[in-house]
């Protein structure tokens, strides 16, 4: 096995950029895996920040997702600003970038994964407080756009909908914030 290091501030200002993306190319190969019997995935479609992908990235590798799964136009590492936020979570969290987010849904299910969006606010589908949701693993979380939320294709191709109780002014928390509390709840149910 090859090792391949680069100290953090070379690899954010830019001086170990090609040792990093050798590291990253090397990492999807064989992304470091845990062993929990039940597979939670993270779908995370067109969220804009590369501050909250890195978010997203440390988040999921904290609550042992299997896979992270980027979509759309989500930016993807190496970018010096995910590193920032991800701490080197994006080279130990195995990871895929799709450009259409429903064929990646249609493999899953195909899988017999149960498809579970984090959505507050959507007209014409029932959501339940997150909570209340009894899930079935194999499992992936579907998050979105910071101001759009997940697009129509997605939440009509989702078994569940779930969202975060809201008692304040505001109608949403942070993407990576309100994914957080989402993933963690669902790793209680896997233990």
């Amino acid at each position: 096995m090859m090792s391949i290091q680069c100290d953090a501030h070379n690899f954010l200002t830019g001086n170990g950029y090609s040792i990093a993306l050798s590291a990253v190319i090397a990492q999807n190969s064989r992304a470091m895996t845990r062993s929990f019997s039940e597979p939670l995935y993270l779908i995370c479609e067109d969220v804009r920040s590369l501050y909250n992908v890195g978010a997203l990235f440390r988040t999921a590798e904290g609550a042992g997702v299997t896979r992270l799964y980027l979509v759309g136009y989500s930016p993807q590492p190496p970018r010096r600003e995910i590193s920032k936020v991800a701490l080197g979570a994006e080279w130990s969290v195995s990871w895929e970038h799709w450009a259409q987010g429903w064929r990646l849904i249609e493999r899953l299910k195909s899988q017999g994964v149960q498809i579970v969006a984090l959505e507050n606010h959507v007209t014409g589908r029932i959501s339940m407080n997150y909570r209340r949701l009894r899930p079935r693993f194999p499992l992936a979380l579907l998050v979105g756009n910071e101001v759009s939320g997940l697009s129509a294709g997605l939440l009509r191709r989702s078994d569940q909908l779930i969202e975060l109780p809201m008692h304040g002014a505001k109608k949403s928390l942070n993407v990576a914030v309100a994914c957080g509390i989402a993933l963690y709840e669902l790793d209680r149910w896997r233990r």
